[in-house]
């Protein structure tokens, strides 16, 4: 049903038309059922921006990597898009987004998760603010978007998380452990991340804020998945993404 629901969803007006790279970071853990699903939607996306997909395999046990070389293989003869796809050990979403980073060349990077909870087609509300020189970061906000939460105990830990980030950093964000974080391509390279799991967000989020950067947000889709469906991240990830909001706030 959540796949059904996110191909019904209309894509946005507006269709971006310019030569700038962005570089979609994917870190896939064990993602075999939903990853064709979300590779065509991401190339799908109405932009001429030219697109560099970065799928990092985080040492799944199914055939997520083969799944997403024979997309790549497929998808060759594409100019616009350029795909690269990373196996690696397993070591947690944190490592996967970092090494997708680090291997990024775009102007652009934004995260993308490899399931269906979100939807490619919001990247052009995503980008316009930093195309008009508005923004060096945007993150999509769920909770200013026209979606149902979710789960109760997610979304009371998301607020919860949120928060804490405006008080400890004195920001004005509605939506911090949000998967779409768009940055420039060289503000995020020269940011040193050594996130493991998914304290990815309150790390980058502290260091962002820490720099004196504006943090632009824009409504987007949201079609949560449960824990049955796949949902990986865990009540105990939202006292880690606390600890962090705490450490960094502190910590050079």
């Amino acid at each position: 049903m959540q796949s059904q629901a996110i191909l019904n969803a209309k894509p946005p007006i507006t269709v971006l038309s310019r030569t700038e790279t962005l570089s979609v970071v994917i870190p896939a853990y064990n993602e075999e059922p939903t990853l064709v699903s979300v590779l065509d939607k991401v190339a799908g996306v109405p932009m001429s921006l030219n697109m560099e997909i970065i799928v990092v395999d985080d040492g799944s046990k199914d055939r997520t990597a083969e799944v997403a070389r024979d997309w790549a293989a497929a998808h060759a003869g594409d100019k616009r898009i350029r795909v690269k796809v990373i196996t690696k050990p397993n070591g947690g979403k944190g490592t996967a987004v970092r090494r997708g980073i680090d291997e990024s060349t775009g102007d652009y990077v934004i995260i993308q998760d490899a399931d269906l909870e979100y939807d490619p087609n919001d990247y052009i509300k995503l980008l316009e603010p930093i195309l008009a020189g508005d923004a060096d970061v945007v993150y999509g906000s769920r909770i200013t978007g026209p979606d149902k939460p979710g789960s109760l105990k997610f979304y009371l830990g998301g607020r919860l998380v949120t928060i804490a980030t405006n008080l400890l950093y004195w920001s004005h964000i509605t939506d911090e452990p949000t998967c779409y974080k768009l940055f420039r391509g060289d503000l995020i390279r020269s940011i040193p991340l050594e996130c493991k799991g998914f304290e990815f967000c309150p790390e980058v989020t502290a260091k962002v804020l820490k720099r004196g950067l504006h943090i632009a947000e824009v409504p987007i889709r949201y079609f949560p998945r449960s824990i049955e469906e796949g949902k990986k991240i865990r009540s105990w990830d939202g006292v880690l993404a606390l600890w962090e909001l705490l450490k960094w706030r502190f910590r050079r």
